[in-house]
């Protein structure tokens, strides 16, 4: 069977710019990051995750999370300023005994728990996978004045979300040389199109309303009162 490690990280992903709140922003009375740790309680092949805040931000992040993640057996980490140097931090206290890596973005409250379920069946097979949801409009690509260049169509794209997994040794070779894996090595498995990224409080709203959408989990019965509370 599978072990997993999960990283989730507060840096904002590639090519995503910095957003005031994001992780930060409260869903429905809960910060987005707690929200996204909450994901990976309760499982019995996750043996550990990690929640890298920015430097800057590690001793309010322990100051204020410290207690509830401590708890949780959540590991408090520090790296940036980018998610490749996260990614890095993590992978020099990654569990011994995982056989897989989860990464997902702190900012991403919203996914299905069967959406895991389905990565990490897809982790048995390959290497590294990510959840998509398909693109549904035409794009308009723009250049760097914003003026328009190109039309694309909808089905040649579909958007990238987090959770990713990767098997240990691929998360391992992404923290060694800073680098993404190319697309062409990513198994492709289909999201909830409710799965977006809170970017700041006025997202939290709409966050909250997806979040009540989404079917509740079939998992076991807590094994603590913090899983119970669920913060």
């Amino acid at each position: 069977m599978s072990i997993f490690s999960v990283v989730v990280l507060t840096a904002p992903p590639p090519g995503q710019a910095a957003e005031a709140g994001g992780p930060f922003v409260k869903v429905d009375g809960r910060e987005a990051l707690l929200r996204s740790v909450e994901l990976f309680l309760n499982r019995d092949n996750v043996k550990q995750i990690q929640l890298a805040f920015l430097p800057e931000a590690l001793e309010e992040g322990k100051r204020k999370f410290g207690g509830h993640l401590g708890f949780a057996g959540v590991k408090v980490i520090s790296g940036g300023p980018k998610w490749i140097d996260q990614i890095a931090a993590a992978s020099e206290k990654l569990a011994d005994e995982a056989t897989h890596v989860f990464v997902h973005d702190a900012a991403r409250p919203v996914v299905a728990y069967s959406d895991i379920d389905a990565l990490m069946e897809s982790a048995e097979k390959s290497a590294a996978a990510a959840l998509i949801t398909p693109t549904r409009a035409p794009l308009l690509e723009v250049d760097e004045g914003g003026n328009a260049v190109a039309y694309h169509l909808p089905q040649h794209f579909v958007q990238l979300l987090t959770p990713q997994v990767y098997s240990k040794e691929k998360f391992l070779e992404m923290a060694k040389t800073k680098k993404e894996l190319h697309a062409s090595q990513l198994t492709l498995v289909k999201g909830s199109p409710l799965n977006m990224r809170v970017g700041g409080s006025g997202d939290a709203g709409m966050a909250g309303a997806m979040l009540r959408m989404l079917p509740k989990p079939k998992l076991k019965a807590p094994s603590s009162p913090f899983e119970e509370a669920q913060w």
